[in-house]
């Protein structure tokens, strides 16, 4: 009997070293479980060419097709010492031209006879405006004798086309298959008898037969289906598992005092909360009451007033006898939110100071740049409790900082920290504090339950009353070089009215970004390189913007110069701040009413939304400018378009994320994912996400430890080795 490779076995053994280099390296698989979970992209049927008219956007992919020759001829160049094969290839509707030479021309010339049918993979290029692939590999389709193995391998069948790379087309790729598939057999299935057969989903076994070695379409819906169904199930359980272990640990109580610090606070805001703002701060004190730690995602809009609801929160813990933490990705937005919490407070954020409320407690701010004497008092403050809020960048994450009783962690933009950042802040309370995620990237309901299923979900999707309306309108630089002029006249009109202006660039320009500017030059051939802030700044200075005062802000500026400029463009004394994105979150500056992105496309539509949040704070209405040279009918043209067309978050996040990989969708800071998810897509598979989070949860309430499912917890183990451990704990 021929070996059956065992699921955890090296390929080495089963397909040789050369194979399982290649395969390894290029494809990340390294055994026969990691190659039965290598599905085919897509499937050609015999007899059934694909279409040629979709490679003019694929240049420079690597791509296999099936289709037939037209003609084949041998050509000579150098005095007929050099020979070149030219073969024609069709699929009824589009052409493409192969390409080979040298002493190998005989043998494509004897096996591609016109009329004969073939594989064919290779890199898509362009030669004199037509498009070719240069010595492409190829697999004859035939019937006749030397084809008969070929044909007989693909007869009756749907060819898989799998995921390949320039050392392995996809055809080798299913040869290396046929190898692995016996032993599908010995495949262990993680999903629950009871709910496999409830859903109607084929047996794993089966699955994998199916999706590689497909009989019918039929066949290869079953298999997805199923393979969905795994993927989906799996995730869920190890976040449902999470949910229940930190339900199980303890924590204490922080209930708000009646006539407290958050009493006073709410009898001194000019405005009143708005009904989501109270809604979601009831789900807050209801968590915060608890006996356990609150684990919970608050997702905004920009603009939506999270930071109020989140201080309200830390008043509340405050109030009670602990501190709070909020940690903040940027030294720029630390000082902003600290700048706006004092603010906010008054007289509250002066505990123990002359002149501060009896009721009040200290307001620190914790940076790495902070001068020593600064430094030494903050973490002074910290561990005698007499400061009960402290706002920090990576520095409150440092060893030496120590807190009198951490009742409360606050992190901001979650998707910038990494897992041991998030942990080690948490680690310094004495009991487990409780935690509160903020991002103002408003991610679709599927999204979350995917990427934060370990915590509860709030969603703040109403703006404060007095919020103005930001106009977006895509300005074409190239096409109508007219409309940028009158962007700069417009930027100057409202700098007239009293207002003051951001423009934005993608890169900084002070020499550092150089091997980024090659880069980006590199990827997108004969486009210039991106704008950048500091010529940017320069001509604005000198032509358009002569007269009024413009200065920049990066994120190489030494602190203090970007706290001084941020301060004096707050005060009204800057009118014009020339940036990068260091400004995409939390700025809050309600007289900044217009906004011009230069090298829009060059930006995601998330970010975009977000840049735009930053006008239209006020009560004059905001106004978005997005400078492309990008062509009317590009699909960059399209996303800025689908931006400037509306103001939802929400519809703007699911068109992101359906113009983006999925492996892009999670953040790089998932790393599991990447991994995990071959066959689910985020958006797409609403359905499938939410029905398996709902079976994950009763089968981790029934069974946490997994006693009575050994192929569910294998399963989880797989999906939870050490690389991806790091997902779950959640950066």
């Amino acid at each position: 009997m021929e070996h059956v490779p065992a699921l955890d076995e090296d390929l080495k053994k089963t397909l040789g070293p050369a194979t399982a280099k290649v395969l390894a390296e290029q494809l990340g698989l390294h055994t026969a479980l990691d190659l039965l979970h290598h599905y085919p992209r897509r499937y050609a049927e015999r007899g059934e060419l694909t279409s040629l008219a979709e490679l003019a956007d694929q240049i420079d992919e690597h791509v296999t097709v099936v289709a037939q020759v037209a003609d084949a001829r041998i050509l000579t160049f150098n005095g007929g010492r050099g020979k070149r094969l030219e073969v024609t290839i069709t699929d009824g509707s589009g052409r493409l031209q192969l390409v080979f030479f040298g002493a190998g021309v005989h043998k494509p010339h004897k096996d591609l006879l016109p009329g004969s049918r073939a594989m064919f993979a290779g890199k898509v290029s362009k030669f004199n405006h037509r498009l070719q692939l240069a010595h492409p590999a190829y697999e004859p389709l035939g019937g006749d004798a030397s084809d008969r193995d070929a044909a007989t391998a693909f007869a009756h069948q749907l060819i898989p086309i799998y995921p390949a790379c320039a050392k392995l087309e996809s055809w080798k790729i299913a040869k290396c298959l046929d190898a692995v598939l016996p032993s599908a057999q010995e495949a262990v299935d993680p999903l629950p008898p009871a709910l496999r057969e409830g859903r109607g989903l084929v047996p794993l076994t089966e699955a994998l037969l199916k999706i590689h070695r497909p009989g019918t379409k039929a066949d290869i819906e079953d298999a997805r289906q199923r393979l969905k169904w795994d993927e989906a199930f799996v995730l869920q359980v190890a976040l449902a598992r999470r949910r229940h272990a930190d339900a199980q640990l303890p924590a204490v109580p922080r209930r708000p005092l009646p006539g407290g610090l958050l009493d006073s606070f709410d009898a001194k805001l000019p405005f009143t909360l708005t009904q989501g703002q109270q809604t979601v701060s009831k789900e807050i004190f209801d968590d915060l009451a608890t006996e356990h730690p609150m684990h919970r995602l608050l997702q905004g809009e920009v603009g939506s007033g999270k930071t109020l609801v989140a201080l309200r929160a830390m008043l509340a813990v405050v109030d009670s006898g602990g501190q709070a933490a909020m940690l903040a990705p940027t030294e720029v937005l630390a000082q902003q939110h600290h700048r706006s919490v004092t603010e906010m407070m008054g007289e509250l954020a002066e505990g123990g100071m002359l002149g501060g409320s009896d009721q009040g407690t200290k307001v620190v701010l914790l940076t790495g740049s902070m001068g020593m004497p600064a430094r030494r008092q903050a973490l002074l403050d910290l561990v005698t409790g007499e400061a009960g809020i402290v706002i920090g960048t990576h520095a409150l994450i440092e060893d030496k900082v120590q807190f009198h009783d951490l009742g409360l962690v606050v992190v901001d933009e979650q998707h910038r920290f990494g897992v041991e950042q998030r942990d080690a802040l948490r680690s310094k309370g004495k009991q487990p504090p409780h935690l509160l995620v903020m991002t103002a990237t408003p991610i679709p309901r599927t999204v979350a339950m995917t990427v934060f299923g370990d915590l509860e979900t709030s969603v703040l999707d109403q703006l404060p009353a007095g919020r103005s309306p930001i106009a977006t309108h895509v300005v074409p630089s190239k096409d109508k070089p007219h409309f940028l002029s009158r962007a700069w006249e417009r930027v100057r009109e409202e700098v007239e009215k009293g207002h003051q202006a951001y423009v934005v660039c993608p890169r900084i320009g002070d020499g550092e970004d150089e091997p980024k500017k090659k880069k980006a030059a590199e990827e997108d051939g004969d486009r210039r390189p991106p704008l950048a802030v500091l010529e940017i700044a320069e001509q604005l200075r000198r032509g358009p913007l002569a007269g009024l005062s413009v200065e920049v802000l990066h994120g190489r500026m030494d602190p203090a110069d970007k706290d001084d400029v941020m301060r004096r463009f707050a005060a009204g004394e800057v009118k014009v701040l020339v940036a990068t994105t260091v400004i995409e979150v939390g700025v809050n500056v309600p007289n900044s009413t217009v906004m011009v992105i230069m090298d829009a496309d060059r930006f995601g539509v998330s970010q975009l939304h977000q840049l735009r949040g930053r006008v239209g704070r006020g009560s004059a209405p905001g106004l978005c400018l997005l400078v492309s040279e990008m062509h009317e009918a590009s699909p960059a043209r399209a996303r800025l378009a689908a931006v400037a067309a509306t103001l939802d978050g929400f519809e703007l996040s699911r068109i992101d994320l359906e113009q983006r990989r999925e492996g892009d969708v999670l953040g790089q800071a998932q790393s599991g994912v990447r991994s995990s998810l071959r066959m689910l897509a985020v958006i797409e598979d609403e359905e499938v996400i939410a029905q398996a989070r709902e079976e994950a949860t009763r089968v981790v309430a029934e069974d946490p430890a997994l006693e009575h499912l050994p192929g569910l917890k294998t399963a989880l183990d797989a999906l939870l080795d050490t690389e991806r451990e790091q997902y779950l704990e959640k950066g």
